[in-house]
């Protein structure tokens, strides 16, 4: 399994640092991609969910914050701009599916590069259509 690349969106991240349902599932992610066994690509955009998420948490302290978005930077994920063929993906994926841009642009990574996004957002999966769950799977699905 080394070096394959899987997309993770903000849903799992934040499972990294608050725990929650499918917080087990999250960390074995993160702990797979410490050993070398994946690559996480992600939007630019996971940086701000992420932290914005844990904001309206209220569980951490501005310095802990801090701390998070310093160690969010030190995974040195390999992140995408939303330009060219990628942002025109991530339009078509919103609009075929009547989603948010945000959560287009973690499918439409996940097809430009031929990964599988994780989320542990199962409204999102109710919400695609058949052509785009192959790129997505719940994060609870995992042994």
């Amino acid at each position: 399994m080394a070096d394959m690349e899987v997309v993770l969106d903000a849903s799992v991240l934040v499972k990294w640092f608050v725990e929650e349902d499918a917080s087990d599932k999250a960390l074995m992610l993160r702990d797979k991609y410490i050993e070398g066994e994946l690559v996480i690509l992600a939007p630019e955009l996971i940086l701000y969910e992420v932290l914005n998420a844990l904001y309206f948490k209220r569980l951490f302290s501005r310095e802990e914050l801090r701390e998070i978005s310093e160690a969010l930077e030190a995974y040195s994920f390999s992140l995408y701009p939303l330009r060219g063929e990628y942002a025109a993906k991530a339009l078509e994926v919103a609009f075929d599916n009547d989603i948010t841009i945000y959560d287009a642009s973690y499918i439409a990574l996940a097809m430009i590069k031929d990964a599988l996004v994780y989320t542990a957002d199962e409204r999102l999966i109710g919400r695609l259509k058949e052509e785009y769950l192959k790129y997505v799977k719940s994060i609870r699905e995992l042994k």
